[in-house]
Parts: structure tokens; sequence; C-alpha cells
């Protein structure tokens, strides 16, 4: 045996310590959950379920404390018909919030939109179906210029949106000095201004179009959230944008298209409103702003971005609805309304912060 072959036999170094090493297999730590994390990654992957549950114990409570009335079908409709427009709006809003921003202003585009539109019909004699198309206009141009301020100038949202509030409600003023068009004469000579206000009944229930256009909005954002790549683009830019611009996401088009639909979405609220209303009002409605925040901090949406429903900010809205009308039926003080909401608001936030430590 020649010494060549005794060396090729002999166990190298790096055998000899791989010797005495670990041969199972690898495993993972799979300790079992608690009930209690059990809920947090189910409310985590569901971020809609916590306002959904709060909504049904909400009427079930105001059921039990109110009766049979608080259940019927007049009262339900009632319901949706005082927040058709905080769903609208609210449905902008959570756009925003998704990329982690906020809009101060979509309160003021709202009613500039409105006043827009019977402005241009009544002062300028424009046929209706054109003076919508100038509302939208309007609000879509409002949209445009918030978002190149936050996309392209990186100027922060709340600050942006808090100066174009201003601005947008000083120029609705000075537009249309602060007088109202009457709803004898929209019904008059532009009807289509108060669309939104007619109503169909089944049985008891009383729909107005105002009702069916906010859930058919909501059904058709969640759908494009949830199943278009645009969607997809608008959580992953509210969750790191640096991440979503090396994956090849445009951020900058993003968030200005954001913005320009929120607008629109408000120029929608603002014909709404005018059918609720049935006359063209420069001071209803300015402050749907904090209204549309409430539903979709109540309705689970993160204010941090990237996270959330919109379902969940249907669900927000309809709690606050829900409150407001059970309450005054039992006859409690009004105030006891933004006391509830106010605690609800906190108790969001706080489920919020509780939920994201899963992600982290």
């Amino acid at each position: 045996m020649t010494d060549a072959s005794a060396d090729a036999r002999r166990p190298q170094e790096f055998e000899k310590a791989l010797a005495g090493s670990d041969t199972s297999v690898a495993s993972f730590d799979t300790h079992n959950r608690s009930l209690l994390e059990k809920a947090q990654h189910f409310l985590h992957k569901n971020p809609a379920a916590v306002p959904l549950i709060v909504l049904v114990l909400s009427l079930a409570f105001f059921g039990v404390a109110v009766g049979s009335k608080f259940f019927s079908a007049f009262s339900l409709t009632l319901i949706l018909q005082q927040v058709a427009i905080v769903g609208i709006v609210g449905a902008a809003q959570t756009l925003v919030i998704l990329t982690a921003g906020i809009d101060l202003s979509v309160g003021a585009i709202v009613v500039l939109s409105s006043v827009v539109m019977g402005q241009f019909t009544f002062r300028y004699g424009l046929p209706a179906p054109i003076a919508v198309l100038c509302g939208f206009a309007c609000g879509a141009l409002c949209g445009w210029i918030n978002g190149v301020l936050v996309a392209r100038m990186k100027l922060p949202p709340f600050i942006v949106t808090l100066g174009t509030w201003q601005i947008i409600l000083a120029a609705n003023f000075l537009y249309s000095a602060n007088e109202t068009i009457r709803s004898q004469d929209i019904q008059a000579q532009a009807p289509l201004l108060q669309l939104f206000g007619q109503s169909i009944r089944i049985g008891g229930a009383v729909f107005t179009y105002g009702v069916i256009v906010m859930v058919l909005l909501v059904l058709f954002l969640w759908y494009v959230l949830n199943h278009t790549a645009w969607g997809r683009h608008v959580y992953a830019v509210g969750d790191d944008p640096e991440a979503a611009d090396l994956s090849g996401v445009n951020v900058n088009r993003m968030l200005v298209s954001v913005y320009v639909i929120s607008g629109i979405i408000c120029a929608l609220a603002g014909w709404v409103l005018i059918g609720r209303l049935g006359s063209v009002s420069p001071t209803s409605g300015q402050f749907a702003n904090i209204e549309s925040i409430t539903a979709v901090v109540i309705g689970g949406i993160s204010l941090f971005g990237g996270r959330g429903s919109i379902l969940g900010m249907l669900f927000g809205a309809l709690i606050v609805g829900v409150f407001s009308l059970g309450l005054r039926l039992i006859g409690t003080d009004p105030q006891w309304t933004y006391l509830l909401i106010g605690v609800l608001i906190i108790v969001a936030v706080a489920i919020d912060q509780w939920i994201r430590k899963v992600a982290g």
C-alpha cells in the first residue's frame, strides 16, 4: 500500500468535526397559539371583522333597548340614508389613507363641486349634464393639486390638505356669494341635480338613489383594491413606498391618481348632497372630512397605511348611523352620540395598534 492511498483513506479534519454533529432532521418551533393570539391573527387577516362585530353588537343592543321599532324596514333604511354622504366621502378618504396619507379637504371639495354644478346651471345657463361634468372636473382638479403637492413636492399630506381645505372653502364662499339655490328652482329647471334624492320603495323600506350609488361604489372599489394591479399598488405604496418603488411601482403617479380619484368621488358626493338637501347650499357638508375620517378609523383601516378594507369603512359609517338613530329613539341627549363615537375612535386605534404587532 502506497503512502498516497493511505493518506486518501485517512479521515480529513472536516470529517472528524462532522462526526459528532447532530444528524436529526431540521424542525420548526410549532408552539400552540393561545386563543388571544389566534384572534389577533384572524383580525390581522380580516380587518373588516372588528367593525362588523361592533355593528352587529350595536344593532342587537339598540334592538333590545328600543324594541321592534328599531328593526323596522323604515328605520334601518333611514340609517342608510343618513350615512350615504359619509359613506361616499369615506370611500375617497379610504383610498388616501391606504397610501399612508390623509385628506382634510374632502368636505370642502364636496361643497365646491356641488356649488359649481348649481352655479354653472343657473348663473351661466349650461345644461344640467354639462354642469354636472364641470362639477366632476372641479373635484378632479382639486384632487390633482393635492396629489402634485404630496407626490411631486414631497409635502406632508396633513399640511397640504389642511391648507387646501381652507383655500377651497374660501373659494366656495367667494364664488357662491354664500347664496343658496332653492329646491323649487332646481326642481323646475334642473331636476337632474336632484337625481340622487329620488327613492324607490320595497315594502316598508325606502332606498334613495344616493344609498344605492354608495353601496355600488364601495363594492366596486372593494373589487378594484383586491383584484386589480392598481389596487395592489395602492396597498404597496401605503405599506412601504421605497419597496414599492424598487419593485417597479411608479409611486408618484400612483399617489397623484389616488388623490384625483378621491376628488372625483367627492364630486359625486356633492351631487348626492344636492339630491339629499334638494338645494345647493355652500355651507352644507363642509365638515364631511371629520365624519369620513371617523368612519375610516372605526372601520379598522390603519392610519399608518397599507392595511384595511373599504368594507370596514362602510361598517364604520353604519356604526355611527346606528348610534345616532338608536340614541335619538331612546331619547338621550345628542351629546352622548359624540361621546360614544369618540370612545369608539380611541378603542379602534388601540385595537389597530394591537393587531399591527402581528406584522411586527
